[in-house]
């Protein structure tokens, strides 16, 4: 068989069509986080924080539910069906929550929201689209854009809300989300075969191997903790920077917009640093440390705008580091067959953090106060950092796919078991009824010309 090293353009389509869709549906989500806990005070309701945080965290509740069962419903029912019925869902939320004339109606919109949780079948329909050989690059491309619309959201969502107030954005987002239809009816194409792939779904099976792995739990802990703090910051974070920064709301973006883009710019020497020198867990531990930090900074109450934006920063740096790392250290700790349901407990650890965070976050906010919320944040992030320093590195491994076509059951074996005695190769699986080798590598020294010569890459079939 011959394999191309570039993407083909029905590749490059796939990739970047499916990641605008996330990208359609993240800018509405996230577009809300730095403006809403401000005006839903001054909604009917709005005075409770216990609300404002179970509206802020309340789409992650039914996306953890639903996350990996709508993945498993894509195997049976089609992977553009269960996007178009999330989409729809989706949409529906959105515009639910932008009619809503309390507090209680945005907790139902938001939790429409998440039912449409497609996260895993776009995964999906990603993986039947793209070869193995560079699904790691399209799932790149993905994960790229998820987080520089992150950042352009939280500086959009201030001038958005000037523009067209809280019920617009939450009406732009359901747009939006039709809008994503027609990307995915008119960009990506339709997979000539759908079927199952080890890598990027999850398999029920494997649920309990993977949730007794001990260093796997450490970093799904990792993630809930993450965005769990991140959904408390955001209860309180809106108010400080009007009351103590003496900052409308309209202007807040002047505040995210440099903070995010020199933060996005300086955590790429850290991520560079960690991999090519195999020091991962002192990068993610420092990270970890330095998140500590910024929640201990937040709950003296910082007296000055100034301070507010050095805490920001400070903020934005260690979460994007721990985002872009995790993954990573997913990949490289998981067992090559598993790597897609590690993967799927993973997502759902993170969107059951969004929850709590706005949950516990409001909940503490309206009793105790913010020093508290920041506490609460604090010690989880002390907790993590204890984890964090007590796992195992990870190992200097990289992930490879080769696709393989027509072996029987013994013929996949015996092929493992030669690619096993390669140098450099760590973990090899050759999965017959899916078509595709597995194989976790050393960075640097690994054999990929004897590998792919038993593969059988560069030949002609």
């Amino acid at each position: 068989m011959s394999v191309s090293e570039r993407m083909t353009p029905v590749e490059w389509r796939t990739s970047m069509g499916l990641a605008g869709v996330f990208g359609l549906r993240m800018v509405g989500l996230f577009s809300i986080l730095p403006i809403f806990a401000w005006h839903a005070e001054h909604m009917p309701g709005g005075s409770s924080q216990i609300l404002i945080g179970l509206a802020l965290g309340a789409y992650g509740l039914t996306q953890a539910f639903l996350q990996i069962p709508f993945g498993m419903a894509a195997d049976r029912f089609g992977r553009k069906r269960v996007i178009y019925l999330g989409l729809v869902l989706f949409a529906l939320g959105s515009f639910v929550a932008a009619a809503a004339t309390d507090i209680h109606g945005i907790i139902l919109g938001r939790s429409l929201q998440g039912a449409g949780a497609i996260s895993a079948a776009i995964t999906a329909l990603l993986a039947d689209l793209t070869r193995e050989e560079h699904r790691t690059k399209a799932m790149a491309v993905i994960g790229m854009t998820i987080g520089v619309t992150f950042s352009a959201s939280l500086v959009m969502g201030p001038l958005l809300d000037h523009l067209i107030g809280l019920s617009g954005i939450f009406a732009m987002t359901g747009f939006m989300a039709i809008l994503a239809m027609g990307v995915v009816k008119w960009m990506v194409p339709n997979p000539q075969i759908s079927r199952f792939h080890s890598d990027a779904e999850t398999l029920p099976s494997q649920f309990v191997g993977v949730l007794k792995n001990t260093q796997l739990m450490r970093l799904n802990f990792g993630i809930f903790s993450l965005h769990a703090a991140q959904m408390a910051m955001f209860v309180i974070v809106p108010g400080m920077l009007h009351d103590i920064g003496n900052m409308p709301v309209a202007e807040h973006w002047k505040v995210y917009l440099p903070v995010t883009v020199v933060s996005f710019f300086l955590m790429v020497p850290f991520i560079i640093y960690g991999e090519k020198k195999a020091k991962l867990k002192q990068v993610f531990a420092g990270a970890i440390a330095l998140m500590m930090a910024v929640q201990l900074g937040f709950m003296t109450q910082p007296p000055a705008l100034m301070e507010i934006i050095g805490l920001l920063f400070f903020y934005f740096l260690a979460f994007n580091v721990l985002e872009a790392t995790l993954p990573s250290m997913i990949s490289k700790i998981a067992p090559a067959m598993s790597k897609g349901t590690a993967m799927g407990i993973y997502n759902t650890s993170q969107s059951l953090g969004l929850f709590a965070g706005g949950a516990i976050g409001g909940f503490l906010a309206h009793h105790f106060g913010p020093a508290v919320v920041f506490g609460f944040a604090a010690a989880m992030m002390l907790t993590w950092l204890m984890l964090a320093l007590t796992m195992q590195p990870p190992p200097a491994v990289s992930s490879k796919m080769y696709h393989v076509e027509g072996l029987t059951g013994e013929q996949a074996r015996g092929l493992a078991a030669k690619l096993s005695g390669l140098q450099g190769v760590r973990e090899a699986i050759v999965l017959a009824g899916e078509g595709v080798a597995l194989l976790k590598v050393d960075q640097k020294g690994w054999d990929q010309a004897g590998a792919e010569q038993l593969i059988g890459v560069g030949e002609t079939s």
